[in-house]
């Protein structure tokens, strides 16, 4: 499954070039412009990796760091233009997995990405189970209830990815980039259809245990009580 990104950098130009590199190794890719927004974009999307600078309008990367370090251990990379020693050890010791100064290449980022990605064990699990669902990554295979659900290559390629990121909501293009690629040409509408035929296939799943919910605007999400 794409790995999900989020950048938390306030120069624009910079959050583009990085957005760019990414998508093009196709990563999803979020983008925060200041410390506080990072931090809310960090709760509503779960990120696999986090690209965080340091030097961020209204909350800096440091708090933002210690933030995130608070709840989660996901892995985080400080992208910043100081230079000082001691800006480094201040961001290794916080918590951070890895630390590039700025001037850097987009290339360098997308290494430097990988690396912690394989040292830390990007997060996979084999099987969820959502009440009376059961999703096997790696077998493929959906069932409710005990009994299998057929589905169509493409439309369980989309429910195996919302169910890898429960209670997070991903936009029409989003999906189209992870499970259609980014070479589709076709109508983003091939989404709509795909999510009508699950709904259709889950029809039996209690609504009191989760759902396929569209947010008007936003997009798709696999919703499970937790």
């Amino acid at each position: 499954m794409n790995k999900h990104v989020l950048i938390i950098e306030d120069d624009f130009a910079i959050s583009e070039v990085l957005k760019a590199y990414l998508k093009k190794a196709n990563f999803l890719v979020s983008q925060a412009y200041d410390g506080i927004e990072g931090m809310t974009q960090f709760d509503k999307i779960s990120p696999d990796i986090i690209i965080l600078d340091v030097m961020l309008p209204y909350k800096n990367g440091w708090d933002v760091l210690k933030d995130i370090r608070s709840v989660s251990m996901v892995p985080v990379i400080m992208l910043t233009a100081l230079g000082d020693i001691d800006d480094k050890l201040t961001g290794l010791n916080g918590g951070a997995d890895d630390y590039i100064e700025k001037p850097f290449e987009a290339e360098e980022v997308l290494a430097r990405i990988q690396a912690v990605l394989r040292r830390s064990g990007a997060k996979h699990t084999n099987q969820v189970t959502f009440g009376q669902l059961s999703i096997n990554f790696t077998a493929h295979q959906v069932m409710l209830s005990n009994q299998p659900i057929v589905l169509t290559p493409r439309d369980l390629a989309v429910l195996l990815f919302l169910a890898e990121y429960p209670n997070q909501t991903f936009t029409r293009e989003q999906l189209i980039d992870a499970v259609w690629g980014y070479d589709y040409e076709g109508s983003d509408r091939a989404v709509d259809l795909a999510i009508k035929r699950i709904r259709q296939a889950l029809r039996s799943w209690p609504k009191s245990e989760g759902e396929i919910k569209t947010l008007r605007g936003l997009g798709y999400q696999l919703y499970v009580k937790k």
